[in-house]
């Protein structure tokens, strides 16, 4: 029997898979996760997982290995945008003794993976209209701002994979144009993902204390005590409504968002759909469904309508890069099968 090995490396976050090699998705024998900062290297993190008693037998007879990885990939290279880590895929595969390794970033791995998730894995943000075989978008802030889009090439879908979350971030309104100077101030040229991601949220919020907009009320700070991710904090209490000047934040959040997937929806045409992925949708799934992110999607002056009639959906499943690796292993190891 032949095993797949992929992994899905985040700036906070890896998930690591062993799998059987063949069908549309791989079934998956063993999978472990880690804090990715918790280790110096990549390395250590597959040799880690390659070591567990219930992986080591197999490891000799892994066909193909696959890495999502968060970071621009060329000619089997990356650095990791949030961790500085540099991985080369040749130099991983002898180091680990491997078959050679692919490299993919993420959010190409979250296109591939899109076709092996149920129903039940999206919550639909506006219906349009899907044009079969047309490009598909996928989007997603996390801990920094993923993007990609697949193009069907005859015979299946082909993903590219984009940075255009480094492209300038580009004010709404007033607010977002304060936003804006007070960033530069910080940062000299300022980038969408310094807005969208969860470090951004976290800006957003400091802006609006030092602008004098509030304060956090006692019960946000005692949760941001005793919690390790002051993001995820404000998240929730914006979400929930438990804290105004939370609410204010990601207001602002979801409004450039909501703008930004539609200036990269509107620039790549996506009507088979743009999927919106990453680790804070699903968690602020309430907020994205009233209508500030749809509408700022769409407010695209003459081409509005246009946007309109593009199919957005939300990714709840958190596995998207993890299934989408795999199944680019899999399309390695035996060349034909449908990506």
């Amino acid at each position: 029997m032949s095993w797949l090995l992929a992994a899905d490396v985040g700036g906070t976050k890896t998930l690591v898979a062993l799998a059987q090699e063949g069908g549309a998705l791989p079934r998956i024998a063993v999978e472990w996760g880690c804090q990715s900062r918790d280790f110096s290297a990549l390395e250590a993190i597959l040799e880690t997982f390659l070591a567990r008693p219930e992986v080591a037998p197999h490891a000799g007879g892994i066909a193909s290995t696959c890495l999502s990885v968060a970071g621009p990939v060329e000619n089997g290279t990356t650095t990791l945008t949030n961790l500085g880590w540099r991985i080369e895929a040749a130099a991983l595969a002898a180091r680990l003794g491997l078959a050679p390794v692919a490299l993919i970033n993420d959010f190409a791995a979250a296109g591939l993976g899109i076709p092996a998730l149920a129903a039940g894995d999206f919550v639909t943000l506006q219906q349009g209209e899907v044009r079969e075989h047309a490009t598909r978008l996928v989007i997603g802030a996390g801990t920094g701002l993923g993007t990609g889009w697949l193009v069907w090439n005859g015979e299946r879908y082909v993903a590219h994979a984009s940075e255009a979350g480094h492209a300038d971030f580009a004010p709404l309104d007033e607010i977002q144009d304060e936003l804006l100077a007070y960033l530069r101030r910080n940062f000299g040229r300022v980038s969408w993902e310094r807005v969208v991601s969860g470090p951004g949220l976290m800006r957003i919020f400091s802006f609006l204390q030092e602008k004098g907009v509030g304060i956090p009320s006692r019960e946000m700070l005692a949760a941001s005590k005793a919690s390790a991710d002051t993001t995820a904090v404000i998240g929730e209490f914006g979400a929930s409504r438990r804290d105004p000047l939370a609410v204010k934040a990601l207001d602002i959040f979801v409004s450039a968002y909501g703008a930004f997937a539609g200036n990269v929806a509107l620039a790549t045409l996506a009507r088979g759909g743009t999927y919106i992925a990453g680790g804070i949708a699903p968690r602020i799934i309430a907020r994205l469904r009233d209508s500030s992110f749809i509408r700022a999607f769409n407010d695209k002056g003459r081409f509005g309508d246009l946007l309109k009639t593009i199919p957005v959906h939300v990714v709840m499943n958190p596995k998207v890069c993890l299934y989408g690796a795999l199944i680019e292993a899999n399309r390695l190891a035996a060349p034909g099968v449908p990506g």
